[in-house]
């Protein structure tokens, strides 16, 4: 790959998807600054610096951000769900550290790709999950958060949007799916455990059961990484949001039975066929030329050799 693009700071570049995405970039001939809150274990790779950095403190990241001055960031750093920390942490993290890494890369002129979520839409987490008004889920669905991940990921938007409209850069937010890695898929358990009559018999929308928050939707690492590669080198004009997920759900049952057996007389109108996934990535296929290559049958039990820092 040839990319006019020849700098980029990742953050969370030690985190799980943060590495790969640090080894993708490295691989499509980026020199990467990683930032994280300690530094690698063992020896960083060739093309890669680390610095130990708390996001959430401005004076730290401006300063990197004007040493470094790169040409794009792949933004990945956050609390990455609600569930072992408090509300309030999560959100004040999240938003803290997105608006100062964002503000930053917009001050040196960077184009941006950074990680939002599917939690935006208010999904996943809630108690009572409303049914989405469509299937397929777009980039246009109204957000909806109820909780403090969720909503952290709204308001990052809002930063991102913000950023591309003052500073003239384009800024790319990534809505993942649950994130799966090359022979360790987690879904895997929720798949062998799934029972769609037991699913049937709770009330509308209560059910965590086998996946229901994100309607049994993933992605493989590999094809997160790849779309932060295409973000960056996209004709991307302002700011605008993706979907990143795998093109199927991963029970291999239709998708609208299931959304049938969860929300049973509330079940949204679903113009999806078989076991395609209830999220739509056509504007990422569109804008970004980029789809999912990886299938769960494949790789669930494939032998991949991960990032080795």
């Amino acid at each position: 790959m040839t990319t006019d693009t020849r700098s980029v700071v990742v953050t969370g570049a030690l985190g799980g998807a943060g590495r790969w995405v640090v080894r993708r970039l490295l691989d499509d001939g980026y020199e990467v600054v990683g930032l994280d809150q300690r530094l690698p274990s063992g020896d960083a790779p060739e093309g890669a610096n680390f610095f130990e950095v708390d996001l959430t403190d401005r004076g730290e990241t401006a300063e990197l951000f004007a040493d470094v001055d790169p040409d794009a960031v792949a933004h990945l750093a956050a609390i990455p769900d609600p569930t072992n920390h408090a509300g309030v942490r999560v959100f004040s993290n999240n938003v803290l550290s997105a608006y100062n890494v964002l503000d930053a890369a917009g001050r040196t002129g960077a184009r941006v790709a950074w990680a939002s979520s599917e939690s935006a839409y208010g999904f996943p987490f809630a108690e009572r999950r409303p049914a989405p008004d469509y299937v397929p889920i777009d980039e246009e669905h109204p957000l909806r958060p109820q909780d403090s991940y969720g909503v952290s990921k709204e308001a990052g938007e809002a930063v991102a949007a913000r950023t591309a409209r003052r500073y003239g850069v384009p800024v790319a937010s990534i809505r993942p799916s649950w994130v799966q890695y090359p022979g360790r898929y987690e879904a895997t358990g929720n798949r062998e455990g799934f029972d769609i009559e037991a699913l049937r018999d709770l009330p509308s929308g209560v059910s965590q059961h086998g996946g229901a928050g994100n309607f049994w939707s993933y992605i493989d690492v590999r094809d997160l990484a790849s779309m932060f590669s295409s973000a960056l080198t996209a004709d991307i004009e302002g700011h605008e949001a993706y979907l990143c997920h795998a093109a199927e759900n991963y029970l291999g049952l239709d998708t609208a039975d299931l959304l049938d057996a969860l929300f049973g007389d509330d079940a949204p109108p679903c113009d999806v066929e078989g076991d395609a996934c209830a999220f739509t990535t056509a504007k990422a296929e569109r804008e970004l030329g980029w789809a999912p290559e990886h299938d769960w049958r494949e790789a669930a039990d494939e032998n991949v050799d991960g990032p080795g820092f």
